[in-house]
Formats: C-alpha cells, sequence, structure tokens
C-alpha cells in the first residue's frame, strides 16, 4: 500500500495548471509534424534526440534507477512518440488524434489493478463525454480511407494509456527517468531512418520547434504534475490538446472551424473543468 503523503489542494491545482501548460505545447505537434518533411521514424528520432539535450540540460541530477517500471514506462513512451509520429503522416491529423485520445478508457481500466485507484461511474460518464466531444469536434474531419494508419493511431492510444500509468507508478520516485530513457530509445531507433535523405531548411526549424517546446519543456511539466495528479486526470486534462488545434489554424491560417467542431470543444472543455471538482468532491465525503 501507498504510504506518501497526500498533495494538498494547492498543490493539486498546480499539478492541473503543469497539464494544462503541457496541453498547450503539446497542441502544436500536428501542425509541425505536417511542416516537416521527413521520413516520420526520423521525425520522431530527431525530436526526441534534440528534446533528449533539453532535458538533460534541465535535469542534470536526475536519478535513473532501471528499474522495471522506469524502463516500461521509456518503452512505452517510445512507442507512444513513434507510433504517432507514423500516424500523423499516414492517416489524418483528426483520426491520428482522436484515437490516441482513445487512452482514457485504458487508463480507467488499469488504474484500479495497477495503481490502486479507483474509477467511479462518475469518471466512466467523464470520459466516455470527453471521448463523444472529441468525435464531433472532428466529426468534418474523420476519414476510414486509411486503417493502416487509423490502426497505428489506436496502437498509439494503448501505448499513451501505458505510458501515463507507469509514469503514475513512479510518483514516489523519479517520473522524469522513463522519459529520458524513452527519448533516448526513440532516438536510437530513428537513427538509421535519418541517413536515408536530409531535411530542408524549413524542416529542421520544424524539428527544433518540435523538440524543445513541443516535446522537450512539456516533459519537464508533467513528470512532475504526474506525481500529484491521478493517472485519469493526467490523461483527461491534456484532452485540450486537440481542441487547441484549430484556435492555431484559425490565427495563422484564418480558417474558421465548424460548429461541430466547436459544440465538441465546448464539451471537452466542460468535462477538463467539471471532472477536478467532482473529483475533489468525491474525496471530501469517501
Amino acid at each position: 500500500m501507498d504510504k506518501t503523503i497526500s498533495p494538498t489542494p494547492q498543490e493539486h491545482l498546480k499539478a492541473i495548471g503543469l497539464l494544462l501548460l503541457t496541453a498547450v505545447f503539446w497542441s502544436f505537434g500536428g501542425v509541425l509534424i505536417k511542416w516537416v518533411q521527413w521520413h516520420p521514424i526520423a521525425i520522431a528520432g530527431m525530436r526526441s534526440a534534440i528534446a533528449l539535450v533539453v532535458l538533460l540540460i534541465a535535469s542534470p541530477k536526475m536519478k535513473l534507477n532501471y528499474s522495471k517500471i522506469q524502463v516500461g514506462g521509456a518503452i512505452a513512451y517510445a512507442l507512444t512518440v513513434i507510433l504517432f509520429v507514423s500516424a500523423t503522416k499516414l492517416t489524418t491529423a483528426a483520426n491520428a488524434i482522436l484515437l490516441q485520445y482513445t487512452a482514457p478508457i485504458y487508463v480507467a481500466l488499469w488504474s484500479a489493478s495497477i495503481l490502486n485507484e479507483r474509477i467511479t461511474k462518475t469518471d466512466w460518464i467523464m470520459i466516455f463525454i470527453a471521448l463523444g466531444g472529441m468525435a464531433l469536434f472532428f466529426f468534418d474531419q474523420l476519414s476510414f480511407s486509411s486503417m493502416f494508419g487509423n490502426c497505428i493511431a489506436i496502437l498509439s492510444g494503448i501505448a499513451f494509456a501505458g505510458f501515463v500509468v507507469l509514469m503514475r507508478k513512479q510518483k514516489s520516485e523519479s517520473p522524469l527517468g522513463s522519459i529520458v530513457l524513452g527519448n533516448l530509445l526513440t532516438a536510437c531507433i530513428g537513427l538509421p531512418f535519418m541517413f536515408h535523405s536530409m531535411p530542408n531548411r524549413e524542416s529542421w526549424i520544424g524539428l527544433f520547434l518540435l523538440g524543445i517546446f513541443q516535446i522537450g519543456i512539456p516533459a519537464l511539466f508533467y513528470a512532475k504534475a504526474i506525481r500529484v495528479v491521478s493517472a485519469l486526470e493526467g490523461i483527461l486534462i491534456p484532452m485540450i490538446e486537440p481542441v487547441l488545434n484549430p484556435i492555431w489554424v484559425l490565427l495563422f491560417l484564418k480558417e474558421k472551424p465548424g460548429s461541430w467542431a466547436i459544440g465538441g470543444g465546448i464539451l471537452v472543455l466542460l468535462v477538463i473543468v467539471i471532472r477536478p471538482i467532482l473529483g475533489k468532491n468525491q474525496k471530501n465525503f469517501s
């Protein structure tokens, strides 16, 4: 039984804020990955290599214990980023994001058995409302023409869930270690694919933006937050990530989202706002 001290309400609120910041940084992934003209696994590898440098500079005293949980988290991380980048190239960005964010279902299923974190009926309702909102959000963009890419995206969601659960499992240790090892593993896997061709100047800009701002800095935020929030919060709150994508499109490309997207986005935002409040009330009366 875990005997760690429960976080204060202020620590929990700060962790939620870090998750929201993480989602903001993550939300640039789809646009930047489409921008880079290179093999998808090479993109994933170079992005992780750049992020690895950022993490080592930011956390020079980070602990690596190479435990089964830490290494498992690293493998899940590597699978998540490689599969997601591949899915983004093989299917639509909407399909890739929506199918990856089926992850809360797996997190909910695994939380009780692996983490001893109780999942309530309210949690399940919130999960399916959020997934329904995501489906509405991407209603006009979903496609079934690339089933292979869609399957890759589903596998990415399973890996993402495994990563979140294993990160949360290390709440009393150093979850950032899994991200560091995961980026190292991803960089090594991507290395052979980097020699087939070289990216142009614009693609290099995209790669540095991906490595530093899209996964490097938010990794620091996420590793700190996951020690405080539950695994379910660690996957539900970042669902604001895809909601932010059309905002960047609107700002930079002047493309307005449709009514379905607006309605779906509102549902996802409601879950992100309401779920922590309901969770707090459940703890108060438990």
